[in-house]
């Protein structure tokens, strides 16, 4: 099988345009240079391909200043330096089931980088968590971290644990055993966690209670994307998919000239993300096609209701089901098996909100036979290397890449911290404006970046 790092390199020799052979071959050369320059990683990490395809788009990114004359082998040296944890914590999860069992799962802290401020990254609790998938989301967590301008580092943890199918009592024990161990490595100067996949206000708060009775400490920052009762932010469930919404509407307006008014707009996933960027969409006129989860997806060919919505909203958060329990009782069509990428129907905007690696190489052409001119990312890398390819294929298509378009939700953890630090709770409105305003910064730093030839990806990364 083709490692990641020859993976890129052909993926990348094949989209840049050249005038001529000898041009493309001059580029191939210059490409496998930097291949050399991060050799001793591929072999030290063959056995994370997620992490090392992380890397790989970010260093892709940086040609420029890897190739300067006076000052590529410094930046080399410290892209290198970058690529490796400042700390990785790994411990044992006991917990009992409902049954009396005990049950066993591992979890992890990867503590990437405190360059800027402490370590900021959420927990995700999903069977496909390992130490591989947490230093990916980790290292891409320091560039949307920075990307913000807020003082935070960057850092990402999370288990093996599958919250579906367990009772609201295993949750809690399970979340309680998890901070038993982790309270020791935490604190609003050190370590922020905060939600992710499979961590929502439930498990947050299970976690922050075990905390305060461990340390006998209470309204410290220690945990971001609490509940209002007891330290929340107001407008922190709604930032990532909010924030993911305001750069696209902007990207819209800068450089289509157009409104989002009536843009056919296909969104993955059905959590946080893609709940509160369907409600933004709809809020601004565009038509909501699609949510989805793992065993299939809804699909709205007249566009999502607000009684839709609401429906989803209860199966998803009161009664933690399936979207399958919805078919027909909406008015879209549960396509079982389906994602958004493989419906085959006029779209003009993809948002991939449910997990890293989702939109593959036929779901990208997929899109682009569907008409797509934005594809902008909630999720963390969820679009494959194969799939980055046709998307670059296309330069008209305003690409947005996960580190710049789903900051918002961390730069408002960040709030929350900064609220937490001086004991005082911002008006919704207030957070709100200040979101805004990060996302608009976000990309203007893009727009400003990328230089006359480049894209608002490399805007991001450079």
């Amino acid at each position: 099988m083709e490692d990641p790092f020859h993976r890129v390199l052909r993926i990348q020799s094949h989209t840049i345009p050249s005038a001529n052979n000898s041009q493309h071959i001059k580029i191939n050369k210059r490409l496998s240079n930097m291949m050399d320059f991060l050799d001793d990683l591929k072999k030290k990490y063959e056995y994370q391909p997620v992490f090392l395809q992380s890397v790989n788009e970010i260093a892709h990114s940086l040609t420029p200043l890897f190739e300067d004359k006076e000052m590529g082998e410094f930046y080399k040296r410290a892209f290198l330096a970058m690529t490796e944890p400042e700390r990785i914590i790994a411990f044992r999860v006991p917990w009992e089931d409902d049954d009396g069992n005990m049950r066993f799962n591992r979890g992890w802290r990867v503590e990437f980088s405190s360059v800027l401020g402490p370590y900021k990254g959420g927990l995700r609790f999903h069977p496909s968590v390992d130490e591989g998938v947490l230093k990916f989301l980790g290292f891409e967590q320091i560039f949307k971290n920075a990307l913000t301008g807020l003082p935070m580092g960057g850092g990402k943890g999370g288990s093996d644990f599958d919250p579906k199918g367990k009772s609201e009592a295993e949750v809690r024990r399970f979340c309680q055993s998890f901070m038993t161990e982790l309270f020791r490595y935490i604190h609003p100067s050190t370590d922020v966690p905060a939600g992710d996949i499979g961590v929502g206000g439930r498990e947050i708060g299970y976690m922050y209670g075990t905390y305060k009775r461990l340390t006998n400490r209470h309204g410290e920052g220690v945990v971001t994307g609490k509940s209002l009762l007891f330290g929340g932010s107001p407008f922190r469930p709604e930032a990532t998919g909010f924030g993911l919404v305001y750069i696209t509407k902007l990207a819209v307006e800068k450089q289509l000239n157009k409104s989002m008014e009536g843009m056919r707009c296909a969104v993955s996933g059905s959590g946080n993300v893609a709940q509160f960027a369907c409600k933004k969409l709809m809020d601004l006129g565009a038509t909501v096609l699609t949510m989805s989860d793992s065993n299939g997806v809804l699909f709205f060919d007249d566009g999502m209701t607000k009684e839709d919505f609401n429906k989803i909203m209860d199966c998803k958060n009161v009664q933690r089901g399936r979207l399958s329990e919805l078919d027909g009782k909406v008015s879209g069509e549960y396509m079982d098996g389906q994602t958004p990428w493989t419906i085959r129907a006029p779209m003009d905007i993809a948002l991939p909100c449910a997990t890293q690696n989702e939109v593959g190489e036929e779901g990208a052409k997929t899109l682009l036979e569907n008409g797509i001119v934005v594809l902008a990312e909630g999720a963390n890398l969820p679009t494959t290397l194969e799939g980055q390819e046709v998307i670059r294929s296309k330069p008209e298509i305003i690409y947005l890449p996960a580190k710049a378009a789903n900051a918002g939700g961390v730069g408002v953890s960040g709030l929350e911290m900064s609220q937490n630090a001086q004991h005082l709770t911002w008006e919704a409105e207030e957070v709100d404006q200040k979101l805004q305003k990060m996302m608009k910064d976000i990309y203007t730093m893009m727009n400003e970046n990328k230089g006359e030839a480049g894209t608002l990806e490399d805007g991001a990364n450079l």
